[in-house]
């Protein structure tokens, strides 16, 4: 699934090419992708038909763009939700789920194999989506506060590779940058919060921000073609990653092999040298 790197990549690409362009109309070909919209899918059409993209925000996992009404199209993009800048009179893709007509220049689709990404359209408080409240800020927001994210790891016992999972906690960090942020702070999964100290749990969290931030100069992670950046090209992260999807080769601090194993339902790959 898309995490923080991988949403920012496709953000960024979005708003470069739709920043205040004024869409002309909405197509939706599978009415589960905007299965949040309650109305249905013309209902969906209509409301953005007209609508002018003034920016566009992130939190997490989710992005949106902000419209001219003062309401967010939220997107979360699933397991292989895709936005693609493409150009008018392209050839259909057979996963495209929605597409996006402007006044002037290229068309935005959304392509979803596995139809569990979704759109809709929300009210905004202060340009945060409504329906992203209950979301935690991510590592980049002004709003995360890092004393009280260490404050309340400490206080809980549960392991530390699904806390960082936990969306409600800290958002935007899925398995593959908790393993590479956990190697980096050199800790295991396992290890309960309540065991880690004040000043590893801050560490963690630097970790955290320097894998994301290095994921997203890279154009995030791609594995197969699930997911692409906005002009169908791969992200490169998988070339530095240490830790995920590294089970048996030479650990890159100490050569030990790299181990994998469950936690909490997830794979979870670390050093059983370094991390403790």
């Amino acid at each position: 699934m898309p995490e923080l790197p991988e949403v920012e990549t496709v953000r960024r690409g979005v708003d470069a090419a739709f920043r205040g362009g004024r869409i002309t109309s909405v197509e939706v070909y599978n009415p589960r992708t905007v299965r949040r919209h309650m109305l249905g899918s013309e209902d969906f059409a209509a409301t953005l038909t007209g609508l002018t993209v003034t920016g566009s925000g992130r939190r997490g996992k989710f992005m949106w763009l902000e419209l001219d009404d003062g309401r967010a199209l939220v997107c979360h993009l699933g397991m292989s939700g895709q936005f693609r800048v493409m150009d008018p009179g392209s050839e259909a893709h057979p996963h495209l789920r929605a597409r996006l007509r402007f006044a002037h220049g290229p068309e935005l689709w959304f392509v979803d194999q596995r139809t569990f990404g979704f759109l809709e359209v929300a009210d905004t408080d202060d340009t945060l989506p409504k329906s992203l409240a209950h979301i935690a800020p991510d590592p980049f927001e002004a709003a995360f506060d890092a004393d009280r994210a260490v404050e309340r790891l400490r206080a809980r016992r549960i392991e530390v590779k699904k806390a960082l999972l936990d969306q409600g906690w800290i958002s935007g960090v899925g398995n593959i940058y908790a393993d590479e942020a956990l190697w980096r702070a050199r800790i295991h999964g396992r290890r309960k919060g309540e065991r880690i100290s004040e000043g590893k749990a801050h560490e963690l969290l630097d970790c955290v921000r320097a894998v994301l931030a290095e994921a997203i100069e890279a154009g995030g992670t791609s594995f197969d073609e699930l997911y692409v950046r906005v002009n169908g090209q791969s992200g490169y992260f998988s070339r530095e990653l240490a830790a995920y999807g590294r089970a048996g080769q030479p650990c890159r601090r100490c050569g030990t092999p790299i181990r994998k194993e469950v936690i909490g339902d997830r794979s979870a790959h670390y050093c059983p040298n370094c991390q403790h």
